[in-house]
């Protein structure tokens, strides 16, 4: 028999039903062997799918840093039930044996009294490096960074470099970077777990380091160390104060969360709701989230089928007119919410400088005249055949060329002026660019309706 985790993948069932078998045996010294031989994910996975009841049974079973190593392995929204469960000194102990960013993670997630809690029952030396990175603002890289690495002095040889990695190696996130400070510990090298193992031990650690080295400010936003760290590949980035001192490092896996929280966030907005529910959220609480959006766009829409109204006399004297209303707002539509994921996605990414956005901007003006053209062309043909009247195809055909060129153009410059005026472009979202268009789309159709009714009757 097989099992199924979390994520769907069939594995490990032998391991899930001793695991399950000793905790309902109260056989602790069991559990622990079958639950420590599994990878840590697949101990949250575990861990996950048990009732309260289970939970604070396997909390008395496992250390303080065993259950560290499952924590690090949740989903934030999840700790937070997770750590209110725990006796407050043994959740105060599992976060001074994570890793200090990640710690910092859990803790803004909590409430303040429970963070003061916490803090205040921790040991001093965890407690102290943990509120040195609360203080930063959050999605920044102070708020992301870790300060478990490795910083060797430039005046040291390579020997004393090899003693002192192994004995800093089992605390620090990752020894693949080393990091050089100066007398004054400001960063002046980097060195690499590779070129240090192949120098001479003679020789001091300022000959053989790199000069040239990328770092970014703890103030700076994390969107941007993302990108940075993706542009240069890097497994790991330091972060620096003003002074070019180090504070910290931000590693790989670190990047790979912001991403993800990054791109929830955009999705969330791009569908016009402020944030992505949580699973733990109540029907209330996401009705909050998302009705701002919707009276704002219920209020558009009523001015919508104002306008429509305006051209009453144009559709009692043609009321065929109105059959294609659903169609050409339908067009406008879908046609500026591609436009607007394409733009949004490329400044997310950071694709699109100053030239590349004007590049951006005529990419898309040729896209939604081809596209127009192509849609109108056909729409009159078979306007044509199916009402037999060549002049009302060419009037919904030309409406659909219009309209198709003007909601590409909008949805894609209008994030982009969002995005030179500093607000974040997500907040274009897919439904108010697609009501947006709908007006467009209504002024256009029956603007050249009015205009050409002779034409029509």
């Amino acid at each position: 028999m097989e099992s199924t985790n979390k994520n769907g993948d069939v594995q490990y069932q032998e391991h899930w039903e001793k695991l399950q078998i000793a905790l309902r045996d109260e056989q602790m010294e069991d559990f622990r062997v079958e639950f420590l031989e599994l990878h840590p994910y697949d101990q949250a996975v575990f861990f996950f799918e048990q009732e309260k009841e289970t939970r604070l049974q396997i909390y008395t079973y496992l250390s303080p840093e065993e259950i560290a190593e499952v924590m690090e392995n949740m989903e934030l929204d999840d700790t937070k039930t997770f750590f209110a469960e725990m006796d407050p000194r043994f959740a105060s102990m599992v976060l001074a044996e994570m890793a200090a960013d990640n710690a910092v993670d859990i803790l803004n997630e909590l409430d303040k009294d429970q963070v003061a809690s916490f803090l205040t029952i921790m040991d001093k030396q965890a407690a102290d490096e943990i509120k040195q990175l609360l203080h930063y603002e959050e999605k920044t890289a102070g708020s992301i960074m870790t300060t478990e690495f490795i910083a060797i002095m430039k005046t040291k040889t390579v020997k004393q470099a090899m003693h002192q990695l192994k004995e800093e190696a089992p605390d620090a996130e990752t020894i693949y970077y080393l990091y050089i400070l100066d007398e004054d510990k400001r960063l002046v090298g980097v060195l690499s777990l590779r070129d240090l193992i192949i120098a001479d031990d003679d020789v001091r650690i300022e000959a053989v380091m790199s000069e040239k080295i990328v770092s970014v400010s703890v103030a700076k936003d994390q969107e941007e160390v993302a990108q940075m760290i993706r542009d240069y590949d890097f497994l790991a980035v330091p972060v620096v104060d003003f002074q070019n001192h180090l504070l910290g490092i931000i590693t790989v896996d670190d990047i790979l969360d912001v991403m993800d929280e990054e791109a929830s966030e955009d999705y969330s907005r791009l569908a016009a709701v402020a944030d992505t529910d949580s699973r733990y959220d109540s029907a209330f609480n996401s009705a909050k989230k998302r009705l701002p959006w919707l009276v704002i766009l219920l209020f558009l829409g009523m001015f919508t089928a104002s306008l429509i109204g305006q051209f009453e006399e144009a559709l009692d004297q043609v009321a065929v007119l109105a059959i294609f209303i659903p169609l050409i707002a339908g067009m406008a539509g879908n046609t500026g919410t591609q436009a607007l994921a394409v733009a949004v996605r490329g400044l997310s990414t950071g694709d699109y400088g100053k030239q590349k956005k004007s590049k951006l901007f005529l990419r898309e003006a040729g896209t939604g005249l081809i596209n127009g053209t192509v849609c109108g062309i056909l729409i009159t043909i078979v306007i044509y055949l199916w009402q037999d009247d060549i002049f009302l195809g060419l009037l919904v055909g030309i409406s659909i060329m219009a309209t198709l060129i003007v909601a590409t153009l909008a949805g894609s410059v209008l994030p982009i002026l969002m995005h030179r005026f500093k607000i974040d472009p997500a907040v274009a979202s897919g439904p108010f660019i697609t009501t947006i268009n709908d007006i467009i789309s209504i002024l256009i159709y029956f603007g050249m309706a009015t205009t050409f009714m002779d034409y029509l009757i």
